[in-house]
């Protein structure tokens, strides 16, 4: 899930999750409360709503105790008279928060409070009606009074008028009400904190676990352990965090190898060019003492040993000259001339330069071209002349049978022309097959001058053809010859419309 769903989900719960809950709460509370108000002040008929209005329910309280006084009154209205019945109707009411006052005349003849408390109430109490029908409905006094009354006029056996009054003080609040709203303001808080304090473990673990994997991944990177994979994406963004971490690992990873690849390289090369210009100078520092010192004492042999000075200079000059060509190619910076050349015309010139150079050298050259039509190709045709020369002069090099043989074979294939140059050379070991392409290879492992060559030719052919969109591979069968193979793109109009 997303963060910013998640948030939006965190809202709607701590907004709408409480009330849900809290009405759940507040309903439950006030059922068990009203059951505890009916059981303790023997009401009936109360609902959750009624506490709500206290007016109301404080109205209840009185309603028992009202309709068995008028029913007294009814049938033995002397009873006004008896202060143990009236005191015995005053307990009643006290145990609901309410007491009785009885006036006869225009004097009290019953207060079931004290007459401070109850002064404000009398002074506001209604007159004498004897045409008031019973009612269960209270009245209600403002003021100072702030009470419910229910009112009963009679009359004394005497014919005096008579009035019992119910008094219920507004301000008195039940014990189970003030109880309720207490545990509703509990429960309420304690709802807004649990589902706070859930909504932040959600939201911490959400947030926390993927930082804390993110920080690993980090630490690991540091240390340099780049052996490691990322968790699964998830699609949020986190995932998409996730996927950039191992992106980043991969990179580095490659790059890691890529430098441990390098300095192996440059330690090879650093060791190899050591060894190959080590021969030559050590044959031109020893030719060079013999005639200094005499040893060369005739014209002949001081011939000789200069020309091996030169031909040494000359193997030293070509390595330097490989190395720098393929300094400039592998750092790119060789421009290559890269124009459309037709295949035909410019296969033709090849070939036609070989037979010269090879038929001197007698070897016996071949040249079938079995490309038809007008196909060009985009090259720098210098760069692969160069690589069609070093691939035969690898030939010549290895070629270990009285009658040497080359052949040239040019093929559509395509969308590429493919290049083939054969040799009936001593070949290649399977095992060495795939790694004449890497700088200063060679399959001698004593790396003997004898054969001349840097080990460098191979490799600038492939990196001059690679950088030309092709690729360059070899078949060898050892003791019969080797095929190499290179294919350049096709050059291809598009069509433009009108």
């Amino acid at each position: 899930m997303k963060l910013k769903t998640r948030l939006v989900v965190a809202f709607l719960t701590v907004v709408i999750l409480p009330v849900i809950l809290s009405g759940s709460v507040i309903f439950a509370v006030g059922k068990y409360q009203m059951n505890c108000i009916e059981k303790t002040y023997g009401i009936s008929g109360t609902s959750v709503e009624s506490l709500s209005n206290s007016i109301k329910t404080l109205g209840q309280l009185t309603m028992e105790p009202y309709r068995e006084l008028c029913n007294e009154i009814d049938r033995t209205p002397q009873k006004m008279e008896d202060a143990a019945f009236l005191e015995k109707i005053n307990q009643e009411l006290e145990e609901k928060k309410s007491y009785l006052l009885v006036r006869r005349n225009d004097m009290m003849a019953y207060m079931g409070t004290d007459y401070d408390e109850a002064e404000a109430v009398i002074s506001q109490l209604p007159e004498y009606d004897e045409n008031r029908t019973p009612s269960e409905n209270s009245i209600y006094l403002g003021g100072e009074a702030q009470a419910l009354v229910k009112q009963i006029d009679f009359q004394y056996e005497d014919g005096e008028e008579g009035s019992a009054f119910l008094v219920t003080d507004v301000g008195t609040v039940m014990p189970e009400v003030r109880a309720m709203a207490r545990e509703i303001v509990i429960i309420v808080v304690l709802i807004l904190l649990f589902t706070i304090a859930a909504l932040i473990v959600w939201i911490y673990r959400a947030v926390m676990g993927p930082v804390a994997k993110i920080q690993k991944a980090a630490e690991n990177i540091k240390n340099g352990n780049l052996d490691f994979e990322m968790p699964k994406a998830d699609n949020d963004e986190f995932g998409q965090v996730y996927q950039n971490f191992e992106d980043m690992r991969i990179r580095l990873k490659e790059s890691a190898e890529e430098k441990i690849q390098f300095d192996k390289e440059n330690k090879e090369l650093i060791s190899n060019i050591s060894h190959d210009l080590k021969t030559p100078v050590t044959t031109i520092k020893g030719y060079a003492e013999g005639i200094m010192d005499g040893v060369a004492d005739t014209p002949e042999k001081i011939d000789k040993y200069v020309r091996t000075i030169y031909n040494k200079a000359n193997e030293m000059n070509t390595l330097i000259n490989e190395l720098t060509l393929y300094s400039k190619i592998d750092t790119n910076r060789i421009p290559y001339n890269f124009n459309t050349i037709p295949v035909n015309a410019y296969f033709d010139d090849c070939a036609e330069e070989l037979s010269m150079e090879l038929e001197s050298k007698n070897v016996e050259f071949g040249y079938f071209n079995y490309v038809e039509g007008d196909v060009k190709i985009i090259a720098d045709a210098e760069q692969i002349k160069r690589v069609i020369h070093n691939i035969i002069n690898n030939s010549l090099k290895y070629m270990d049978k009285a009658k040497g043989m080359i052949n040239l074979r040019v093929k559509d294939v395509g969308d590429f022309v493919q290049v083939e140059l054969e040799d009936n050379g001593k070949g290649i070991a399977a095992k060495d097959l795939t790694k004449i392409f890497e700088r200063f290879y060679r399959t001698d492992a004593s790396r003997n001058s004898s054969k001349g060559g840097s080990g460098i030719g191979l490799s600038i052919v492939k990196k001059i053809v690679e950088e030309h969109g092709g690729k360059i591979w070899a078949t060898s069968r050892e003791g019969t010859g080797t095929t190499m193979y290179f294919v350049l793109r096709k050059y291809q109009e598009v069509p433009i419309h009108e």
